[in-house]
């Protein structure tokens, strides 16, 4: 557990500097200096641009970049989503063996890690497999939010409107869409069987919310679009509303 908190830790700091904070706020160009700048934000600035020459507005190249990208994105999202579930089976496993290795002492402790490493094993699961898909995702998501942010900063760039809603403005009305989708994700998703990640179901569309109420209205509508795309990924892989018992995982050989 420490271990995967420590990668995820790491994961967070890589992302925030390769995110560039300090640019945040910066018009972007084509001689924009840096890594980050040349290689992420601006082909994603490109790729909206050209979706708007093709499309006619900012707001169609926005959600057909977004598409794209949670498209090309999908496998790695679905294989974490597939772990995700996989652990979710595994929980009475897990909890019978914490169970059974309650004790705090050292020995006890070490036989309840070695027997859970044979589940884990026997199982073929790896506990830290759901964090590279993130690793992956992270730079290009985080990309994306940059690349509308900087668009907005660019004088020579006018995002407009999306039917009725500015673009270059907060929009407390996409900020309040944004936030309830992300309250449907949450959902259909691995939230729902899962106490500490239920917390979640009520922080996180709040804090899309307030954050839509202070950015842009294009981040809103790339966060709208995201989430209707990651309720059909849930939809497909956790089917929330076929109602089942899940079938516990059987470990090791059969007793005679």
């Amino acid at each position: 557990m420490k271990k995967r908190t420590a990668l995820i830790l790491m994961l967070t700091v890589v992302s925030v500097f390769l995110a560039g904070c300090g640019e945040f706020n910066q018009p972007i160009y084509d001689t924009s200096e840096g890594f980050w700048n040349k290689y992420i934000v601006w082909p994603i600035v490109s790729l909206i641009v050209t979706f708007k020459d093709l499309l006619g507005t900012y707001g169609f190249g926005i959600i057909a970049v977004t598409i794209i990208i949670r498209l090309v994105l999908l496998p790695l999202m679905i294989k974490q989503a597939q772990n995700s579930k996989r652990m979710q089976e595994m929980q009475p496993i897990l909890n019978g063996l914490k169970e059974k290795y309650k004790s705090k002492d050292a020995v006890t402790q070490q036989k309840y890690r070695e027997e859970m490493q044979k589940v884990m094993t026997e199982q073929k699961i790896n506990p830290a497999a759901g964090c590279l898909p993130v690793l992956i995702q992270m730079p290009i998501i985080i990309g994306l939010y940059h690349a509308i942010s900087r668009m907005n900063a660019t004088p020579e760039i006018e995002i407009g409107k999306f039917l009725w809603f500015e673009l270059g403005t907060p929009s407390v009305i996409l900020a309040i869409i944004a936030g309830l989708m992300q309250f449907v994700v949450l959902r259909t998703g691995p939230a729902m069987d899962n106490p500490q990640m239920k917390v979640m179901m009520y922080i996180m569309p709040f804090m899309i919310m307030f954050m839509g109420t202070i950015l842009p209205g294009a981040l809103a509508l790339y966060w709208v679009i995201g989430n209707i795309i990651s309720i059909i990924q849930n939809i497909f892989i956790y089917k929330p509303f076929k109602k089942k018992e899940v079938a516990p995982v059987k470990v090791g050989g059969k007793k005679k």
